[in-house]
């Protein structure tokens, strides 16, 4: 018999808890209602303990008024980045519970919520990068991803951003996630700018985009096509651990990629420069011939290999990769800019040793004799910058270089013509 009055005083306990627990999820919602917010978090807190036991309506409820809660704090700059997260998890525990419970009342207003949450995550990492804080920047792509793992571009920005921030072991793991996913970033991206925030966003697929624009909530779509970032990545993989007196794991990494992505010649070239870094001249040499053979017309590969035989030193190598571009496209701009960048960098060791002579007989003969060379240094830029200055007349730095020149060679008219049309 006294067994009896103790179930019965337990069903007693457990129905006065659930009633406590809807008057607390009421309290808060009202709370919120009034824009308290954090009066509504710290009431929902206190039924945390019991939601486990509570039937799926009541828990779903429960998650969506925490996570409008914690957004709306966000929104008011409380704790922001802690609070979108916390939100963030509120809602995918309310979708969560619906999915299992099949029945589905907040679920597509938490969806919502969670797309609006990833985009502010995004466009304060972009703030973030702008002000230099590339680790706050990095965490918040790494949420925004972790958000919706779909958006893979999200988790490539985040190890791109850990590698500005020198945490190269972040870097690392989210490179290897990447590679784990086998992912290449190639094919077409959506943008959109939103009408809050005037920022751009992007989006996974042309149907997001066009339903946000739809909405009104966006406008000016675009659209780009994006090349693949496997060589990019597996370079930066391959760097890091050359930093870290890794290199035989590195040749591994590449030689691992190549395998999986055959017809990848960024993959080739990142292979070729990690055996550039480690002066393994020959083994780079026979990569750059396999690059050219597949792809002798290439002008944007064949520039590449001007840039990696240029930062070797190899300027004969470069000279001749950035003439054989302009033979397959002379309006490649970059080809005259560094074929000009090429010529100038020998202007320094003149000067060096232009300052260090005396005034003996042999030193003036010796400095007329460095002043020629200069002379005919700075002539030999002359066509390329031209034309440069011809294919993009609004590339400042690059017309400031031929001002440059001009001065230096006191060719009045042409400085005096070329000043006009910058101003």
């Amino acid at each position: 018999m006294k067994s009896k009055y103790v179930l019965l005083a337990s069903a007693l306990l457990i129905s006065v808890a659930t009633f406590a627990q809807k008057d607390q999820i009421k309290a808060a919602e009202k709370a919120l209602k009034a824009g308290k917010s954090q009066e509504a978090v710290t009431i929902l807190m206190e039924a945390e303990s019991l939601i486990a036991n509570a039937p799926d309506a009541e828990k779903a409820q429960f998650f969506f008024v925490k996570g409008n809660s914690l957004l709306d704090l966000a929104n008011k700059n409380v704790d922001a980045n802690t609070n979108l997260s916390l939100a963030a998890k509120a809602y995918q525990d309310l979708i969560a519970v619906e999915k299992t419970s099949g029945k589905v009342k907040f679920s597509t207003q938490a969806a919502v919520s969670i797309t609006d949450i990833k985009f502010k995550l995004i466009n304060g990492a972009i703030a973030d990068s702008k002000v230099d804080k590339h680790s706050d920047s990095a965490k918040k792509l790494y949420d925004a991803y972790l958000l919706d793992k779909k958006d893979t571009i999200n988790l490539y920005y985040a190890a791109s951003t850990y590698v500005n921030a020198k945490d190269y072991d972040a870097a690392l793991k989210l490179y290897d996630d990447l590679k784990t996913l086998n992912y290449s970033g190639k094919g077409t991206s959506y943008f959109a700018v939103n009408k809050l925030t005037s920022q751009e966003d992007f989006f996974i697929t042309l149907q997001e985009r066009d339903r946000m624009v739809k909405m009104g909530t966006h406008e000016k779509p675009r659209t780009e096509t994006v090349s693949s970032k496997r060589g990019e990545i597996y370079k930066n993989m391959a760097l890091i651990l050359v930093e870290k007196g890794k290199t035989e794991e590195a040749k591994k990494a590449i030689s691992e990629a190549r395998k999986a992505n055959p017809e990848d010649t960024s993959l080739t070239l990142t292979e070729a420069n990690l055996y550039l870094e480690t002066k393994d001249f020959e083994m780079y040499k026979k990569l750059i011939a396999e690059v050219l053979e597949k792809n002798p017309n290439d002008a944007d590969l064949i520039f590449n290999l001007g840039v990696l035989s240029a930062n070797a030193k190899n300027v004969a190598d470069a000279e001749k990769y950035y003439k054989r571009v302009l033979e397959i496209n002379p309006k490649y701009i970059n080809g005259y800019i560094n074929l000009a960048a090429l010529k100038l960098e020998n202007e320094k060791v003149i000067i060096d040793e232009m300052n260090k002579l005396g005034t003996s007989t042999k030193d003036m003969k010796r400095y007329d004799e460095l002043k020629k060379k200069r002379e005919d240094l700075f002539k030999a830029t002359i066509p390329y910058l031209e034309k440069a200055v011809e294919l993009d007349p609004k590339n400042v730095d690059v017309s400031k270089t031929l001002l440059g020149v001009y001065s230096a060679l006191e060719m009045t008219a042409e400085y005096k013509a070329l000043k006009a049309k910058i101003q």
